[in-house]
């Protein structure tokens, strides 16, 4: 279910400003693949956004249910607790 990534990247919304975010963690749920975001900053804020293909494009898309947004992440959390080693990542 779960790959773990850590590898920075940087999105541009639509207003052309950018983020700069660590790819904690992509997994697939609901038949959608959701990856979980990291700020590069000090707040260290986590973001869980939709990874959605485009033809040969992906783009990542805010998830607006809160419901959704818990699920995924009590999902995360039992993933972590199947992998011990990996809880260092994620702070909910």
């Amino acid at each position: 279910m779960e790959r773990n990534v850590r590898d920075p990247i940087t999105v541009t919304d639509e207003n052309g400003d950018e983020m700069h975010l660590t790819v904690e963690a992509l997994f697939d749920m609901y038949d959608e693949t959701y990856a979980l975001l990291k700020t590069r900053d000090e707040n260290q804020d986590m973001l869980v956004m939709r990874v959605e293909n485009e033809g040969s494009e992906q783009y990542l898309e805010s998830i607006e249910d809160p419901n959704t947004i818990e699920n995924i992440l009590d999902a995360y959390e039992i993933a972590l607790d199947a992998h011990p080693t990996d809880q260092d990542s994620f702070e909910h």
